[in-house]
């Protein structure tokens, strides 16, 4: 879920990451810390986006994921965040 500068992700099998998301270096980013303290989704370029989904091509071993448009608009509270950084 990406919502202004605010990116959350909800996996099946219980991951929860939330972080941001905006430019960095000319390129749409995606910077996530999740619970389980992985780190395969910690950095992600966005590869396309519309209306209806998101893809994000994740630096590390899972590659790209796309992503479907949720319904709310707004994040759950108590997530933990990273930021986008220098």
């Amino acid at each position: 879920m990406v919502t202004g500068d605010k990116a959350a992700l909800f996996a099946t099998g219980g991951t929860v990451c939330s972080g941001t998301a905006g430019e960095d270096s000319g390129a749409r980013t995606i910077r996530l810390k999740c619970t389980d303290g992985s780190d395969d989704r910690a950095t992600g370029t966005v590869e396309s986006v519309d209306g209806t989904s998101l893809e994000v091509a994740w630096q590390g071993g899972l590659g790209e994921e796309t992503y479907t448009r949720s319904e709310g608009g707004s994040l759950p509270p108590g997530l933990p965040t990273a930021g986008l950084g220098s």
